[in-house]
């Protein structure tokens, strides 16, 4: 099954669902009291979109959130699994990135108003997301800024078979 369940962004959650925190929770004393990713159940629904709704803890500490800041527990557990995209996105893997050069003209100075700044390099994910059941993606990718990262792993293999793209990342100016 490769489809993805659809949820509509519009759907107001009914009492009684499970959701997990997009954000931190902040207790009365000001200090994290309940970190992103806490599992809650909606104890009230707001009638639209505008207003909050009441979310109870295991704790018993109950706090108001947008629908911005909660997702239901199901949809969750789905991204977890097999949606790489969606992992990344949560983990922002761009933080992990180790090394990281330009390459192409602007990396041996040809370059002109009209070239674009190409950059390669490596990331290594955090433990728990390689050891988790999903995995993470072999090469991330951002097409607006010409930015491409190989897994640490996945660099070294192609460094080993003598890819013509890793060797210039490792032999760049």
């Amino acid at each position: 099954m490769t489809e993805r369940v659809h949820y509509h962004p519009n759907l107001i959650l009914s009492v009684g669902t499970q959701v997990v925190t997009l954000v931190d929770i902040a207790g009365s004393a000001g200090l994290v009291s309940h970190p992103r990713g806490t599992v809650g159940v909606v104890v009230k629904s707001p009638a639209d979109h505008e207003h909050s709704y009441r979310v109870r803890f295991l704790d018993g500490f109950e706090a108001p959130l947008k629908r911005h800041e909660i997702t239901m527990l199901a949809q969750f557990k789905e991204g977890q699994i097999g949606d790489v995209a969606r992992s990344v996105s949560q983990a922002d893997l761009y933080q992990r990135v180790i090394y990281r050069c330009v390459i192409g003209s602007q990396a041996y100075g040809l370059g002109n108003a009209e070239s674009d700044v190409d950059r390669r390099g490596i990331y290594l994910p955090a433990a728990d997301l390689h050891w988790s059941l999903y995995g993470v993606p072999e090469q991330l990718e951002k097409h607006e800024t010409q930015e491409a990262y190989w897994e640490l792993q996945k660099f070294l293999v192609l460094a080993l078979k003598a890819n013509p793209n890793v060797l210039e990342c490792v032999y760049t100016p």
